[in-house]
C-alpha cells in the first residue's frame, strides 16, 4: 500500500489542523504568527495548507442541505403583488466527525492518496500495480506470482539465488538444488530471510520491519537478520504450516493462520473471515483503483467476513458499508468511510 514517508506524515498532519483553525474562525495574532513562521521554515507547507483547505471546503460541501420553509403564518390581510416567496435557503449541519477526527480524515486521505513509492520503483525489477497480478519465469527455471501492489529485485550471484521482496506478497515456486543448480535459493524482506528446503512458499511483506511466511509445499527455514530482543531466531516450517518475523520479536509461528484465504488472490477472490475493517480496507486498497479511507477510527475494530471476487470489488465496497450500516461518500477518488 502507498503512503508517505513520517515526515511528510507530520507535515500533512500539522497543515490539516491548520485547515480546521482557519475554517473555525479568525485566528488570534500569536496563531496568525505561528501560522507564518510554519509556513516560512519550510516551501513544503504551503501547498500542503492549501490541499488541507481544499480538501476540507470539500468536505463542507458534502454537508450542505436544502432548509425546507416553515409554512407562513395567517394573514389578515392579503398578500402584497409585489411579494416574491422567500429564496430557499441551505444550512451547514456538522460532519459526522468534527475537530481533530476531520483533521484525521484529510490526513488519511491526502496520505493515501499519493503517487507510488519511488524508491521501491527505482529498486525493484519487477513490480505490480494496483489490482495487477504478475507471473515472472526466472532464469534458473524458478516462477513467481506477484500479488498486486508488489515489488521485487533479482540479485542472483554465483553463490546464491537471492531475491527481495520489496513490498506486497509473492508466491515463490522454486528449481530445487541439484547437480546443476547448487545455489540456495533465499527471499529477503523486512529484516529477515526465508530460504527454500523444497519448493513453494509464500512471503508477504506488512511493513519495514515485519513480514510473514506460509509454505504452500515442502519446507522453508525463516531467520532474522540480526539476535532478536525475544523470540527464535530461526524457525524451520513445514507444509501448511506459516509464521510472522520482526527484528524485536524473532519468528513466531502463527497456529491459526489460514493460509488458504492468504492466498486466495491467486484464485482470483478475497476472503475475509472476522477480519477487522481497517485491514480488509488495506486489502481493499491494494486491488481496486483509487482509495478507501477509514474516517472513523471508532469502526476499525468492526469484523468483517466474506468472499468478494476482484473484478467486483466496488460491489464488495458497497456490501460493506450497507450490512455494517455504515456511510460513505466519494471526494475526488477517495472513497471516505463513517
Amino acid at each position: 500500500m502507498n503512503s508517505q514517508g513520517p515526515e511528510q506524515q507530520i507535515i500533512t498532519q500539522a497543515a490539516a489542523e491548520w485547515a480546521v483553525r482557519l475554517h473555525a474562525g479568525a485566528l488570534s495574532d500569536e496563531a496568525q504568527a505561528h501560522l507564518a513562521q510554519w509556513l516560512a521554515c519550510d516551501e513544503r507547507h504551503g501547498p500542503a495548507l492549501q490541499f488541507a483547505q481544499q480538501t476540507w471546503a470539500a468536505l463542507g460541501e458534502l454537508a450542505l442541505e436544502p432548509h425546507p420553509l416553515k409554512p407562513a403564518a395567517h394573514r389578515s390581510r392579503p398578500e402584497s403583488p409585489r411579494a416574491r416567496p422567500a429564496p430557499v435557503t441551505r444550512r451547514r449541519r456538522p460532519l459526522r466527525w468534527a475537530g481533530r477526527a476531520a483533521a484525521v480524515c484529510m490526513v488519511l486521505a491526502v496520505a493515501w492518496v499519493g503517487g507510488p513509492n519511488l524508491l521501491v520503483q527505482m529498486q525493484a525489477d519487477y513490480r505490480t500495480g494496483t489490482g495487477e497480478l504478475r507471473t515472472v519465469q526466472l532464469d534458473d527455471g524458478s516462477s513467481v506470482e506477484l500479488d498486486a501492489s508488489s515489488a521485487i529485485r533479482i540479485d542472483y550471484d554465483t553463490h546464491e539465488r537471492r531475491i527481495s521482496l520489496l513490498a506486497g506478497s509473492a508466491v515463490f515456486d522454486v528449481a530445487p538444488m541439484g547437480e546443476a543448480e547448487t545455489r540456495p535459493f533465499v527471499v529477503q524482506s523486512a529484516g529477515g530471510q526465508t530460504q527454500a528446503l523444497g519448493t513453494q512458499f509464500v512471503v508477504g511483506r506488512q511493513g519495514a520491519d515485519q513480514a510473514w511466511v506460509g509454505v504452500l509445499q515442502h519446507s522453508v527455514a525463516v531467520s532474522v537478520q540480526s539476535p532478536p530482543n525475544g523470540g527464535a531466531a530461526q524457525q524451520v516450517l513445514k507444509e501448511g504450516q506459516s509464521a510472522r518475523y520482526t527484528p524485536q520479536r524473532g519468528v513466531q509461528l502463527l497456529p491459526g493462520f489460514d493460509l488458504s484465504s492468504a492466498t486466495a488472490w491467486r484464485r482470483g477472490v478475497l476472503v475475509f473471515d472476522r477480519q477487522p475493517l481497517d485491514q480488509v480496507i488495506e486489502q481493499l486498497n491494494r486491488y481496486r483503483p483509487g482509495q478507501v479511507v477509514l474516517a472513523n477510527p471508532a469502526l476499525a475494530s468492526r469484523q468483517v467476513s466474506g468472499v468478494f471476487r476482484l473484478e467486483m470489488l466496488d460491489g464488495a465496497l458497497h456490501t460493506l458499508t450497507r450490512e455494517l450500516h455504515i456511510k460513505r461518500v466519494e471526494l475526488a477518488g477517495v472513497s471516505l468511510i463513517y
